[in-house]
């Protein structure tokens, strides 16, 4: 309600809605733990470099040197808000990596633990709420949930990478190389 003022911009207001977000979502996981209906629980918010992009999303799709390994744990893979000329994922975040400049994040990155007491498809389902409920059609995205076992106990693990770039899309169709540019206001399809 405070940051709807004049004094507070629109990336401000996201990042403000988010630590809300995650705070209700700690808040929630805290009582599923106390009930011992939540074994575990970890969220992570990570911002990758410019450069490294294409090679987080091959290690979260098990993709490139990732997908040679004796790697099974791989649940699910999606992407979404892709613009036209990412034919896949992996088109998109390798643009991110040639054109985005150099002092930028390539990508954000929520990693959250999922619990082990649901199914595949409900983790999936809860996933796929979370991605529509925080990033909508206004950021492209790839996530993978992953579900490796516990090397001390043997039991389930499952998480979610969720990553995400950081740029607004508009509705205006723009080549690879143009994407990643500063918005311009004055002429905003360049």
């Amino acid at each position: 309600q405070c940051l709807n003022g004049p004094d507070f911009s629109e990336r401000q207001r996201r990042e403000a809605h988010l630590v809300v977000s995650l705070r209700e979502t700690v808040r929630t996981c805290r009582g599923l733990l106390q009930f011992g209906l939540m074994a575990s629980y970890h969220c992570t918010v990570k911002a990758g470099a410019s450069s490294s992009a294409s090679a987080h999303a091959d290690y979260i799709e098990r993709d490139g040197k990732y997908k040679t390994k004796d790697r099974e744990d791989l649940e699910a893979v999606e992407s979404g808000n892709m613009p036209e000329w990412a034919e896949r994922s992996g088109d998109f975040w390798e643009a991110s990596d040639q054109h985005e400049r150099a002092n930028a994040k390539g990508y954000r990155e929520y990693e959250v633990a999922l619990p082990r007491e649901m199914t595949q498809e409900q983790r999936l389902d809860l996933v796929r709420e979370f991605v529509r409920q925080e990033l909508g059609d206004r950021h492209a995205y790839t996530f993978a949930i992953h579900n490796p076992r516990a090397a001390l106990e043997g039991g389930e693990q499952p998480h979610a990478h969720i990553m995400f770039s950081e740029r607004n899309r508009d509705g205006i169709e723009r080549s690879r190389e143009q994407y990643f540019k500063r918005y311009n206001a004055k002429n905003p399809d360049r």
